[in-house]
């Protein structure tokens, strides 16, 4: 009697353990029960898993549900290309609404900005979903060639995307800075008033003009006739007045400036345009090594992980009694215990 009340007291305590084992694997989806969404991404989704959280503002109010590829959900219209909107990966989660409380229709809430994006969990890289609003114009609801089977919420980049983007931009716009032809164009106003200067031009006859009437002003001086040198000096003046007022003068003149103005102009025009070359260069550099020192870390712990989830799943496969009941140690550890109480006997 003993041992059938034991027998069956064993069998009730094992179909008890089992029944705990079911709701403590499945609890969680019992419990998060909730509003169907769904959202596609553009980027790579690694990091982020089936039952991954979804967060608003930081607060946990669903779960992932599915991540499969669009392509393998929704079927492509005939006659459609297999455009950027097959290619996106299919993201579909559940929300507790009573804990978002009183909110306006989804249909609402996505025009006013309501966008879904990708974020990682710190150090881990575990990847979740992060719902918040954000600008509804910058980031505009997509024309979609399917119908979603879900509540649809518009997807926006994650922040290493967006690095990235802006980082390829920079780089796209320093290569359409034409820097060879800045360059001739001050080389070129440089040589032209290097010749107005070095002979030929409006300037150096303007100067021979002055160094011949000088010449004459000192030879009248010399022959000491002063009322023909004063005469003669009148002459002088009158000529060098006709010469000042001329309009060949005040043109020479005025290309001159303007050509010394455009020098200028060019010369500080070109210390900003370098400064701009090397900090968009700079930026660049930054954004790349910001990248690379975000995802070398996040490698590291992710093999840490799979590391740790295999040698987990390896001590279940030989012994999942002793990780659940806390029993004794596979027979291969117990035998010669058992082998040494018999030579005892």
């Amino acid at each position: 009697m003993k041992t059938q009340f034991s027998v069956g007291l064993l069998v009730l305590v094992a179909f008890g353990l089992v029944i705990g084992f079911t709701l403590f694997l499945t609890g969680d989806r019992l419990r998060n029960r909730g509003e169907q969404f769904e959202t596609y991404i553009r980027e790579s989704v690694q990091g982020l898993e089936v039952g991954a959280p979804v967060r608003f503002r930081g607060v946990a109010v669903g779960r992932v549900t599915e991540i499969a590829l669009v392509s393998s959900r929704y079927r492509r219209p005939e006659g459609v290309q297999f455009a950027g909107a097959f290619q996106l990966v299919l993201v579909r989660f559940t929300v507790q609404m009573e804990l978002v409380g009183e909110v306006p229709s989804v249909r609402e809430a996505v025009d006013l900005g309501l966008r879904a994006r990708l974020s990682s969990q710190g150090l881990t890289g575990v990847g979740y979903i992060e719902l918040d609003f954000n600008d509804a114009e910058r980031f505009p609801i997509p024309q979609l060639p399917w119908t979603p089977q879900a509540l649809f919420v518009p997807s926006i980049p994650s922040t290493t995307a967006q690095v990235q983007d802006t980082a390829q931009l920079l780089l796209q716009r320093l290569e359409q800075i034409d820097i060879q032809g800045i360059v001739g164009n001050i080389s070129g106003l440089l040589t032209e008033a290097r010749a107005q200067l070095a002979g030929g031009g409006d300037v150096q006859v303007m100067l021979s003009d002055a160094s011949r009437v000088m010449r004459d002003v000192r030879t009248a001086v010399d022959r000491a006739d002063l009322p023909a040198v004063a005469v003669e000096l009148r002459q002088t003046v009158a000529a060098a007045q006709a010469l000042i007022t001329s309009r060949e003068l005040r043109q020479a003149i005025a290309q001159g400036s303007a050509a010394m103005t455009d020098v200028r102009q060019a010369a500080a025009r070109l210390p900003a345009s370098i400064n701009q070359l090397e900090a968009g260069l700079r930026s660049a550099r930054g954004a790349t090594l910001d990248v690379q020192a975000d995802l070398v870390p996040i490698l590291r712990d992710l093999r840490a992980m799979t590391a740790n989830l295999r040698d987990v799943t390896e001590a279940l496969r030989r012994s999942p009694s002793q990780a659940l009941l806390g029993g004794p140690p596979p027979a291969d550890r117990a035998a010669p215990r058992t082998a040494a109480g018999g030579d005892r006997r």
